[in-house]
């Protein structure tokens, strides 16, 4: 997998986690808002031109980290991020 730099912007109403990879200009990117205390998953966006090393996974992945660290729940509206849980049950303590 390429070298992905993952970065969040927003504050705890809505915002984003941004993926930058090492020599590229596109980013990959995960939308959030929260309600009711949970962070709610919206789209994951990854240009077909960055597609196939992991971006999407690594999105997923800093919002797991950051639910853990924060002490929020994810509802996973994305599709992506819905998937991502299925095959990490790891995960559910984590779901809303």
């Amino acid at each position: 997998m390429s070298q992905v730099t993952i970065t969040r912007h927003g504050d705890g109403a809505a915002g984003e986690y941004h993926a930058h990879l090492a020599g590229e200009s596109l980013i990959g990117r995960l939308t959030w808002i929260t309600r009711d205390g949970v962070r709610i998953a919206e789209h994951t966006l990854v240009p077909a031109a960055i597609g196939g090393r992991g971006v999407a996974a690594r999105l997923v992945e800093a919002m797991v980290e950051d639910a853990r660290r924060e002490h929020f729940h994810i509802d996973p509206a994305c599709s992506y991020v819905d998937a991502a849980f299925r095959r990490h049950p790891e995960w559910a303590d984590l779901l809303a």
